[in-house]
C-alpha cells in the first residue's frame, strides 16, 4: 500500500492524515528522519513557514527532507508548505530557508490583511466541478518556471488571476488549505501522482 507521511511538527496534521486515509492510502505523521525514510511521499501542511523550517532544523529533518525532494520524492505543500517548497520567496524573513525543488517565486501573506481569510470556488482542469478553497493568510505564486504547470488561479475579486495551485513534476502545491473543506479530491489527485511515480 502507498504510504504518505504528513510533516507533523506544526500545522493541520490530523486533518491531512484523515483526508489521506479517506483516499485510500496509509497516512503517517513524520517527526524524525527514521519516519521520513518509511514513507513514499509527504504532505507539508499549512502552519507558520518560519516556525516550520526552524522546527525541521531542530528535529534534524531539514537536510533529509531536502535530499528526498532532490531524489524525486513526491511532496504536496499547502499554504506554508507551498512556501517551504518554493525555490524563492518574497516577503519572508531575511534568514528564512526553504526546502526548494519547486521552480516558483512565492509571496508570503500575499493576500494582505483585508482578506486575511476568505473562501473561493476554483476551477481545476482535472476536476469536473469547482473546488471550494479556504485561504488563511495565504501566499500566492508570483513567478513560475518553464516546467511548472499552473493548475488554478483566483477567478474574481481583488486577487483575480493570481496563481494559487501549481505542479512541478512530482511536486504539488496550493496556496489554500485543502484539508479544511471536506473535499478530498486534491488529496486523491496527489495519491494518484504518487502511485504513478
Amino acid at each position: 500500500m502507498t504510504v504518505i507521511g504528513v510533516f507533523a511538527l506544526q500545522g493541520n496534521v490530523r486533518e491531512h492524515l484523515a483526508m489521506l486515509t479517506e483516499v485510500g492510502v496509509e497516512a503517517r505523521p513524520v517527526r524524525r528522519p527514521s519516519e521520513l525514510e518509511q514513507v513514499d511521499a509527504l504532505v507539508l501542511p499549512g502552519g507558520e513557514s518560519t516556525t516550520m523550517y526552524k522546527l525541521a532544523r531542530t528535529f534534524e529533518l531539514f537536510e533529509p527532507l531536502q535530499k528526498r525532494i532532490a531524489d524525486g520524492m513526491p511532496v504536496f505543500g499547502t499554504c506554508a508548505g507551498m512556501i517551504m517548497l518554493a525555490d524563492q520567496i518574497t516577503g519572508g524573513t531575511a534568514d528564512q530557508e526553504t526546502l526548494g525543488g519547486l521552480d516558483v517565486t512565492v509571496r508570503r501573506n500575499a493576500f494582505g490583511r483585508q482578506v486575511d481569510s476568505f473562501e473561493a470556488d476554483l476551477e481545476f482542469a482535472a476536476f469536473d466541478a469547482p473546488y471550494h478553497a479556504v485561504f488563511i493568510r495565504a501566499p500566492w505564486v508570483e513567478r513560475v518556471g518553464p516546467d511548472v504547470e499552473v493548475l488554478s488561479t483566483v477567478r474574481s475579486g481583488p486577487a483575480t488571476g493570481r496563481i494559487v495551485a501549481v505542479r512541478h513534476g512530482r511536486l504539488l502545491a496550493t496556496s489554500f488549505h485543502p484539508e479544511m473543506t471536506g473535499d478530498a479530491r486534491l488529496h486523491g489527485y496527489f495519491a494518484e501522482l504518487v502511485r504513478a511515480h
